[in-house]
């Protein structure tokens, strides 16, 4: 399946406060394997840039003042994306200001289906910090290039971390051997699959028991 991971960063906090995109940045996983395309601008937002947002990712107005509009690219970013899923931390807000250019563009919002990774950590781990540093930082992620937020920085890190929110930590294996000469003579394909060994019921209570007695000691600490 063909997944998009977005994320974008912007001038201010509110479209309704007239804030606008500053950068966009799109990877494509195939099968939550990253493929090599990618769709990556900064953006001209024809506005200043808050102070608050510029601590932030650090793009200054004079740099912003020479990249292209949005409604430039728009057709470009809407062939992108086209109906994938969209993955997204913080979907509310990405999604806010990306229909919020794309109507100012003359172009019609996106309904694409969209994994918001947020509500994903938020149910995971309920009480517990859940931005795309904290993340990392339970998964034990190299964050260390995210020195100021970076669209194409925080694509590759939410991708890594979206494979682990949905406990699958590294792609499916399907394995296929050729088998000569059956029964009809033909070669065919068979597939093949690791055996996946169940626990017993002994083994799941105690690693329940192990888990009540180390977990909080051991991890989140």
């Amino acid at each position: 399946m063909i997944e998009i991971v977005l994320d974008t960063e912007t001038t201010g906090l509110s479209t309704k406060d007239g804030h606008r995109l500053v950068e966009i940045g799109c990877f494509e996983l195939d099968d939550l394997i990253p493929t090599k395309k990618k769709f990556h601008y900064y953006l001209n937002p024809e506005r200043k840039v808050s102070e608050k947002a510029f601590a932030v990712h650090g793009y200054s107005d004079d740099f912003l003042s020479t990249q292209k509009k949005f409604k430039e690219i728009a057709d470009e970013f809407l062939e992108f994306i086209k109906d994938k899923k969209l993955v997204i931390h913080n979907a509310e807000f990405d999604l806010s200001h990306i229909n919020n250019e794309l109507i100012l563009a003359g172009k019609k919002e996106i309904k694409n289906d969209v994994v918001d990774t947020l509500a994903l950590a938020r149910d995971k781990f309920p009480g517990s910090q859940i931005s795309l540093d904290a993340l990392c930082k339970r998964y034990r992620i190299d964050n260390s290039k995210r020195a100021k937020h970076s669209a194409l920085i925080d694509c590759d890190l939410l991708s890594k971390v979206y494979i682990n929110l949905i406990d699958q930590k590294e792609p499916s294996l399907n394995f296929q051997i050729k088998q000569k000469n059956n029964s009809y003579g033909k070669n065919e394909i068979v597939p093949y699959f690791k055996k996946v060994i169940l626990p017993t019921e002994n083994e799941l209570t105690k690693h329940k028991n192990y888990l009540k007695l180390n977990l909080k000691k051991n991890y989140f600490n």
